[in-house]
């Protein structure tokens, strides 16, 4: 097999365990609940460099992925935290919770997303729809929202930059091979929105043997989205390259 220096996708490099972008979308639910919880309890989610939100606002999201070329089809729910990189405002997307392989691998490899093998369980039940996170059984956080109006895809509140902490350990000692701010917001390209949905929602934390969410607890609660859309996912841009930088 004639692998140049430079080539290569993933490993095993002769058959990839997940294929090169662009991945398709078909179809994909998503809802999320945006709210504001204590500042102090943020900055203990978010790590340096990034300065939390001073109103401690945040997103918590659940996705049903029906259809996906790359990675077959999968459940999320993650949460996002507003911040601010050099003096330009973003999101940062903390711990998000998988329950596919492949999805898995590709997300942390390709774009440092902190994806977590969990068991999700996302369901609609007329206007509502709630997706469940938990890890051996025990509940890690869940998401409800109910569509009440119609709304234009463009007063749904943009969450970008989406900024994600790509970390790649060495293998030869303590510390990083690879060290870099990833904006995974210009990923998502060609896309469709089906519907898109204004209305409330609520969120809960809970903390078990691997996780605490509980001090993000929310303290107000704004509006909650829903929509439906397809899209294809691309490459993303790297921001900041701690190592290359020095």
């Amino acid at each position: 097999m004639k692998l140049g220096a430079k080539e290569g996708w993933n490993i095993p490099a002769d058959r990839p365990f997940y294929p090169e972008l662009p991945a398709t979308y078909r179809n994909v639910k998503i809802h999320n609940v945006f709210f504001k919880t204590d500042p102090e309890a943020v900055a203990r989610f978010v790590p340096n460099p990034f300065e939390p939100d001073p109103e401690g606002l945040c997103s918590a999201i659940g996705l049903d992925i029906p259809f996906c070329t790359a990675y077959g089809p999968f459940l999320e729910a993650a949460i996002q935290y507003k911040c601010s990189f050099r003096g330009e405002q973003g999101w940062f997307s903390g711990y998000v919770f998988h329950d596919g392989p492949a999805g898995i691998a590709a997300g942390r490899e390709i774009y440092g997303t902190a994806k977590i093998f969990s068991g999700l369980d996302i369901k609609q039940y007329q206007r509502m729809m709630t997706t469940e996170a938990c890890m051996a059984g025990e509940p890690v956080m869940s998401v409800q929202t109910v569509m009440n109006e119609p709304c234009e895809p463009e007063d749904i509140p943009k969450t970008a930059p989406s900024w994600r902490l790509k970390i790649i350990p060495r293998a030869d000692g303590p510390g990083p091979a690879i060290k870099q701010i990833i904006n995974g917001s210009k990923a998502a390209q060609n896309v469709t929105v089906h519907a898109s949905f204004k209305g409330t929602g609520a969120v809960r934390f809970d903390a078990n043997g691997w996780y605490d969410m509980t001090p993000l607890k929310p303290l107000e609660y704004l509006d909650a989205y829903y929509t439906e859309s397809s899209f294809q996912e691309t490459y993303a841009e790297i921001v900041y390259d701690f190592l290359a930088e020095g």
